[in-house]
Parts: structure tokens; sequence; C-alpha cells
């Protein structure tokens, strides 16, 4: 009870002396020396299984079981643990939960668990101490399991190496006791002791290290405890030992042998060579090289300069070599070496395949090729030996083609059957070579043969025979068809050309109707057709290649003229007569529908143009006739009466169906009446006049217009020659001064009435007017220089300018029956030549004159010298003659004449107006007797002068009638 209470006071004190206690347990530990105070001591062994009995508190404390329950007895601890637990029911302490005694106080000696059993109702606390004794439960051990560390095998005996120690959780005797080391045929084990109870150990070298007989050492040191039963921890020491370079390499073998297959890839691997070297670590280490003297198959292969394998970088050939023979080293890090010898051996494999070469091909070849005509040479070589360069060669054999061998390698492509290029005009020939290996090669070449064309095939039309159609009065050159033949050929063989084969149609040539165009084949019409003559045709073509010889095919075209409304209808009957007049009786009996008569009328076109219809167009009463449609009967259509007139004009106009449509017209004269006495009474006036009035009219409205068209023509003219001769005029009034003098006539002076003794400078005109009762006569003077025209180019006539004051009026006398002049003595237009006006020639200051034109020739050349006074006298006195002589035989309606001589103008610049003269107003015609101009002749030379020398022309043929005549005539038969 002593020992109770002591302990509770010193648990009161050491509460109550620590900082951190609180209040409730301080006035706890002050009211404790009033409590009952006790304190029990257990030792227990550690790991005791869950729900041991620990200790009994009613026994040791003195308790019972009421009081633990009356007094709610509970364990309390200052840490909150649960190790241990009261059961209230048997007043025993028991094991809550295990218990690890290294887990709850380490390596701290000895281990106590400390709580306290409180009851109220008086309060009680009674303090519980349970030791925790330690039991061996853990066996010694190293952090490692394995340990390592390297050693020279150049190290010394009694060299010292320190080891881990191990470690035990256990204490006192249950903690390691000792340490062995096994094997020890090199390393001894030196426990070392501390100065604070601690040990370790040491490895200490007593033997020295050969790594080349022993590269690695394994050691085991052992360390145990010391309980019951005795346990122990173990590690591994693995003693590596260092190298020292004392080995040189050495390769395995001195010749290394491989064969290599020639198609090796790139990268693989031939061959791998190994040397070793008894060192260790950075002296064990071999570098791989070749000889300084075999860098050329550098090229070819590789070395590994670490793993020493040999590999092929380069493409081998067996064709290019065949063998290797290559030299290989092997150095450690220290500088030792050894040699050895490689020899590679290429084996021929079949990875060539055969080359097809051509040495010659003809291309194209023409399609009437004979068979085996060689197209190509080839050449085919295979690089391989053995089998892997024996070679087949082969085409397709469906092509008319083959392969003949004709020497070592070298074949021959040859025709093998009929080409025809319209079948096929080229061939892909593909030339095949298989080599004999395994696997075997081949090689295809294909080549492009083209076959040329033979002019083996004619044109060929699409069909043999052609119809064209083609209206009637078409335009020459219009086309009909156009003919097309194929031909299967090429070029020149293909190119077709069309001709019209000559045969006979109608009796002409096929020529003269068509044509064929010879590139297009189109056919033309030559002529314009008329269907009424010729309704078809039938011509050949032919069709010509331009091959060599040319082959050629005709086909048949059939033209068919197709009818066109060209013709108008024919009336057969009534007969229309222009002398006689036909007239048809109907008698004043007649009833309704009597037949008068029938117009009978045909069209020769065909078809729906030689439809004809019947119309009456005009009629004296139209309620009496009517005509058939179709057939063209004239009737009555309603009864005849006396009233009706004798005379019927009827009008009928046939019209054709035709597009545009043509008629005719047809004029029937109907009599009423029952006797033909009483016809030709009433019809003996029936004439023509009625008709020609009808059209005179027309003639004389058509008549003015054109006559006021002249008029206004003719006025326009008139004015604009006025205008242009007064400016004429003016020129030569102003130029008057600058005329030149003329001593003497050019040598164009031309006998103009042919005698020779004319004045040049002058002449005279007469004029007679176209009304018979007037005339106009001017007087014959010499001309000045004012009305003369300068011909520079003395090439052209210019007709003078007469003035008003020339012009007389002359009252004319009857015409004279014997007013006849010979060719020759004729003035004006029945005279040899007709001067229309007066030149004058000059000649230039360099002193050149013009020659004579084209009608010096006819016989009035020039004079040779200058005629003289005499000469002018008597040509003066000639020319009054004729004037005299011609002015007294004209009388009223003679024509009007104007003589004018020129040096210039002759016969053939003027047309005769000898053959018929006619003069208005006059039913006389002047005409062309021979009779009466020899007698004229006559007199006329007896007044003249001598002939001229140019002979008369020959006499025209008598002239023929006049219009006014004409017509006086035809009023006279009409009457």
């Amino acid at each position: 009870m002593a020992l109770v209470m002591m302990n509770a006071l010193f648990s009161c004190r050491s509460i109550v002396g620590t900082k951190t206690s609180p209040w409730w347990l301080m006035i706890f530990c002050l009211c404790a020396t009033e409590m009952a105070l006790s304190q029990v001591r257990y030792s227990i062994p550690e790991e005791m299984a869950t729900g041991s009995i620990v200790g009994n508190i009613i026994q040791d404390l003195g308790l019972d079981v009421k009081r633990l329950q009356s007094g709610r007895a509970r364990i309390f601890t200052e840490d909150g643990s649960e190790y241990i637990g009261l059961n209230a029911e048997k007043g025993t302490l028991v094991v809550a939960k295990r218990i690890d005694r290294e887990e709850l106080c380490k390596q701290v000696s000895p281990c106590s668990l400390h709580f306290q059993i409180i009851l109220e109702n008086p309060m009680e606390l009674h303090r519980i101490d349970v030791e925790i004794k330690d039991i061996n439960d853990n066996a010694p051990f190293f952090s490692k399991k394995e340990y390592s560390f390297q050693v020279s095998e150049s190290a010394i005996p009694g060299t010292r190496y320190s080891l881990e120690s191990a470690k035990d959780p256990d204490v006192a005797h249950n903690s390691i006791q000792t340490y062995k080391l096994n094997p020890t045929d090199h390393f001894k084990l030196n426990v070392v002791s501390r100065p604070d109870g601690t040990k370790y150990v040491e490895m200490v070298l007593h033997t020295t290290l050969d790594r080349e007989t022993q590269e690695e050492h394994k050691l085991t040191l052992t360390a145990y405890d010391g309980g019951e039963p005795q346990k122990s921890g173990s590690i591994k020491i693995n003693v590596v030992v260092l190298d020292a370079n004392d080995n040189a390499p050495v390769f395995s073998q001195s010749v290394y042998k491989v064969t290599v297959p020639e198609n090796a890839s790139k990268g693989a691997v031939i061959l791998t060579v190994t040397a070793t070297d008894n060192d260790k670590g950075t002296n064990e280490e071999v570098v791989y090289s070749f000889s300084r003297h075999t860098d050329s198959v550098s090229l070819l292969f590789n070395m590994d300069p670490h793993t020493g394998q040999i590999t092929a970088v380069g493409d081998l050939d067996y064709e290019k070599a065949k063998s290797f023979e290559i030299d290989i080293e092997a150095t450690d890090k220290g500088g030792l070496t050894d040699t050895s010898k490689v020899l590679i051996e290429v084996t021929d494999l079949n990875d060539n395949a055969p080359v097809i070469n051509i040495i010659s091909f003809s291309n194209p070849i023409p399609e009437d090729s004979a068979p085996d005509t060689i197209i190509a040479m080839l050449n085919i070589k295979d690089l391989d030996s053995g089998k892997n360069g024996q070679v087949r060669c082969f085409i397709n054999r469906d092509l008319p083609f083959k392969v003949k061998p004709s020497s070592s390698n070298f074949y021959s492509l040859v025709t093998d059957d009929d080409l025809d290029r319209e079948t096929l005009s080229e061939y892909n020939i593909t030339i095949t070579a298989v080599d004999e290996g395994s696997p075997p090669h081949s090689t295809n070449k294909t080549i492009n043969l083209r076959i040329s064309d033979v002019n083996d095939n004619a044109p060929v039309f699409p069909q043999q025979s052609m119809t064209a159609f083609i209206t009637e009065n078409n335009s020459p050159g219009m086309s009909l068809i156009s003919v097309k033949a194929s031909d299967k050929d090429t070029g020149n063989n293909a190119r077709v050309s069309y001709f019209l084969e000559d045969s006979q149609l109608n009796g002409m040539s096929a020529s003269g109707y068509f044509s064929v165009n010879a590139e297009s084949g189109e056919i033309l019409a030559v002529r314009s057709f008329d269907y009424e003559q010729t309704k078809e045709f039938k011509i050949r073509v032919k069709a010509q290649d331009g091959g060599s010889p040319p082959l050629s095919s005709n086909v048949t075209v059939k033209i068919l003229i197709q009818d066109q409304n060209d013709n108008p209808p024919q009336v057969l009957y009534p007969v229309q007569t222009g002398g006689s007049m036909v007239a048809e009786m109907v008698p004043r009996s007649a009833d309704v529908g009597y037949l008068v008569t029938k117009v009978v009328a045909v069209d020769v076109d065909s078809g729906q143009n030689a439809w004809l219809s019947y119309k009456l167009q005009k009629a004296t009463d139209r309620a009496l006739f009517e005509v058939g449609l179709q057939n063209g009967e004239i009737r009555t259509i309603r009864q005849v009466t006396d009233k009706d007139a004798v005379k019927q004009r009827l009008s009928v106009i046939v019209e054709d169906n035709g597009q545009p449509s043509r008629s005719a017209t047809v004029i029937v004269n109907v009599a009423v009446a029952d006797s033909f006495p009483e016809v030709l009474s009433e019809f003996t006036d029936f004439t023509h006049d009625k008709e020609y009035n009808d059209n005179l009219t027309f003639y004389l409205v058509l008549a003015l217009a054109v006559v006021s068209f002249l008029f206004i023509t003719c006025l326009v003219v008139i004015i604009s020659v006025k205008v242009y001769r007064w400016r004429r005029e003016r020129l030569f009034y102003k130029s008057a001064g600058n005329l030149p003098v003329i001593p003497y006539y050019p040598p164009l002076y031309a006998d103009a009435g042919g005698t020779g003794t004319l004045k040049q400078a002058f002449s005279y005109e007469v004029y007679g007017t176209t009304d018979s009762r007037k005339s106009d006569v001017k007087f014959s003077r010499p001309f000045s220089q004012n009305t003369l025209t300068v011909d520079h180019s003395a090439t052209r006539t210019v007709p003078r300018n007469k003035t008003e004051s020339e012009n007389l009026l002359l009252e004319q006398k009857p015409p004279n029956n014997d007013w006849r002049f010979t060719q020759g003595q004729r003035p004006g237009p029945s005279g040899p030549h007709m001067p229309y006006g007066t030149h004058i020639r000059w000649t230039s200051k360099n002193g050149t004159r013009a020659t004579g034109g084209p009608e010096v020739a006819m016989g009035t050349g020039p004079w040779p010298q200058p005629p003289t006074e005499a000469e002018q006298l008597q040509a003066l006195m000639a020319a009054a003659n004729e004037v005299s002589e011609a002015t007294a035989t004209l009388g009223p309606g003679t024509m009007g004449l104007s003589t004018r001589y020129s040096p210039q103008f002759t016969l053939q610049h003027v047309p005769d107006y000898r053959q018929n003269v006619y003069i208005p107003g006059s039913t006389a015609t002047l005409t062309s007797n021979p009779q009466q101009q020899q007698a004229t002749a006559q007199q006329a030379t007896q007044q003249a002068l001598p002939p001229p020398q140019a002979s008369a022309q020959p006499e025209p043929p008598k002239a023929a009638q006049t219009p006014a005549s004409k017509k006086k005539s035809t009023k006279k038969e009409k009457k």
C-alpha cells in the first residue's frame, strides 16, 4: 500500500511539474492524496496474441468485480494508445492489439507501457506499468542485397576495403554479435570496434589478383545475432578486378572465307570478324579496320570499327569481279594489333535480263511485201554466264511476222503472211527475249511498224446509181448533185478525181450539157434545160485515184428535169387570124345552156402546170354567156332575146395551175342572128380600127413621154454647148495677138474637095431645115483669127463657131428630080470627104512640122510645095461654082447640108449617107442609082475643075422605105 501511495504521489508530482498539464489534471493530482492510490507492474513479451491476459487486477489491487462495475472502472492513457484493455467482468487486463517493441520503443530499453485505472464512488486511481520484453523476432540485415567494388589487378596485398555494417532492430543479446566472410582466398575480414561500442568490418587483400585468371570475385558477408534461435543476415560482395593492358588482341581466324551472291543489296552483312583481348575495360576494346593497302575495296565494302561487321555498300557484279581479297586489322586502346585476311567469292546469279539491240529497221514497208521480207536485224545479249546467259527470242504468234535466228546472238524479224494496209495500217510488234536462268529474266522491246500504201483499191461509190433533180430553165453553172467516192488507200492513192465520161446525149456530147468538178465531184449544169424537150439524162461519172497505175470506178447519175410553168396555154380553137374574122352564130331561139362554141387550149407543160381553167374576161353582155371552168365550153345562161345585139365580142382567158400562173386570151366573136345576110351586114364594118384605136392611145401617151424627155435632154445639151463655146471664144479672143504668122501651108494641108484648089482659110456652109418651106443659108466668107480654133497637136478637127448674123432665111424651091451629084462632087455628107471645121496648121518655133495622120494615105496627100496665088484663086472660083450649083438644085423638102473643107478630114471619119437619104417632111427619098450618078457626073465634070485623084467608093444598094412612107402605105392597105 505504501508502494502504491508513493507511486501515486510521484506521479502527481511529475504531472504537476510539466508545463503542459491541463488544469483539471492538476486538480486531480491535488485531490489524489485523499483518494486511494495503488501501483501494479506487469512484464509481458512482445508480439503476444490479441486477447492474451496481462494480469488480474482484482487479485493484485484487492478489488472485486462489483467494485469495478459500480465504480465504472476504465483505463486512461496519456497518449491515447489502446494496447492494453480492461475486462471488467473478469477483472483482468488483456492485450487489445499487437505490440511490437521495435516499433514502440525502437532501441530504448527497457520498454514499458504506462496507464491508469480509474474508479468512481469513491474515486480511486491505480497505476499500471506493463514492461514489453524483447524477443528475437528480427534477423540482422544489410541495406543492400549486393555490393560491388572494383579492385585493380595491380593492387598490393594488405590493402583494406571498408564494408557496410549490418543492422538488427532487436536489443541486447538479440542484436548482431558476429560477422563471417566466405570465401577467404584473396580477402580476410577484420572487425573493428568504435569508442561508442559500435562495430564495423573491413576486408583486407592478402594475395594478388589476376583479372585474366579471374575477372570477378564473389564473396558473402554474414552477420549473426545472439538470440535463440540465432538469426543472421548476409550480403553479396562482387569484387571486380580491374584490367591492366598486358594482352594484345587476337583474331579468331587467320583467314576468313565467305561466299556472297552478286545481287547482295546495299547494307547486307557479308561477314563478321572477331578479335579477342584478354584485357578488360578500355584495354579490351578493339577497333577493326581495313589495311591501308586495300583501300580500293572501300567503294564496295564497309567494316564496322566496333563490331567487325563487313557489309556491302556498292553493287557487286559477278561479270566485273568474281572475288575479293581484303586484309583487316584489330587494334586495342593500348595500340596492340593483330591482322587477318578475308576472301570474298562472288557467285553468279541470273541478275541480268537480256538486252535487245535493233541493228537495222526498215519502216515503213509496202503492203505488197513478199513473205520472208526482212524487216529488222536484232542483236540480243545476256551478260550472265552459263544457263543464265542462254536466250530465247519470240514474238506474238497472232502477228503476220516471225523471228528467225541468223547467227550467234543475232536474229531477223521477217514477214510471215500477206499484209493489208487497209485492214491494219500499223503494227506494234513486241519482241520478247527470255534467258534460261532460275527464275528467268525477260526483256520486251516494242517497235512500231507502219505499212505503206500500195494502190490496190479502186475508188468505190456508195451506190451504183444516183438520181438528181433540177428544175428546167435553170441558170448555167447550177449545182445538181455531188458524187463522192471513197478509196481505202491513202495519200495520192486515195486522192480521187472525178471525170465525166464522154457519151452522146440527144446527138450532143455529154460535156455540152454537164460538167464535173474534178476535186469535189460536184456535177454542174452547163446550159439551161427545157423539160418540154428533154425530161431526163443519164450520164456516167468516173472516179479515178492518183495511184500509179490509176484505178477507177463508175457511177450512173440519172438527172430528172422537173417541169416549170414556163409555157402559157396555147389556144387551138377558135383560130385567131389577122386578116379575116370568124364569128360563131347563135340563133335567137337558143335556149338556156345552148353550146355556142368550145375554146380548145393546150399547155405543153406537165402536171399541175398543164391544168387549164377558162374564165370570161370581157363580154359585150356578161349576162348572156358563160364559160365552163374546166372544159372551156361557151354556153348561154339565159334565153336570147331580140334586144340582144347581133355582134357579141367575148374575151376568154385561159390560165394554167402553175405558180405563178400563165394565161392566154382569145377573142370569140359571136353573131346573134337567124340568117347569114343579117350577120354579114352587121359584120361588114367590123374592122380592126377599133383595136387599132385602142392601142393608139397607149402609144400616143408613150410617145409624148419620150418626146418630153428628149426635149429636156436636148435643151440641157444645147445650153451646155452654148456655155462651152462661149468660153472657148473668150479664150481665142484673149489669145488673138499671140497666134503665129504662117508664111506657107503646112505639109498636112489636104485637098478636101478633091480639086486641090481650095484655099485653106476659106469655107462655106449650107443649112437645110427640117421644115420644107424654109432653109438657112450661110454665105461663105474668109475666116478671121477670132473664129479659128488652134489644134496644137495637129490631130484633131474643131468645128467653127458661127454667128447669128451669118444665118439667112430663104424660101425653098420645089424639089428637083435631077438633084444628083457624083461621089466626088457632092458637098457635105455625100462627098468623099466630110469636113466639119477648119484647121490652121502652123509650124512651132523650133521649125518642126507635124506629120500627116492616117488620112493622108486616102488619096488626099499634102501638096509638096505651098500653093501659089494663081492656084489659090483657081480653088476659090471652083468652090463658088459648086455653091451656086448646089443652091440652084436645092428646093423645098431637101435636107440640110453642111460642107466644110479641112486638110485633116477624110471620108473614113464620116458614115456614108448616100445609101438612104431621108428628107423630113417629104415623101422623096434620095437613092444611089448608078445610071443617074454617071449622067450627073458627066454634067458636073464639064462645070467643075479636074477630078480629084481619089477614086469613088462603090455604090451602095437601093435604099429602103422611110418610116413615114411605111406608115402611109399601111394606112392605105387598111382602108
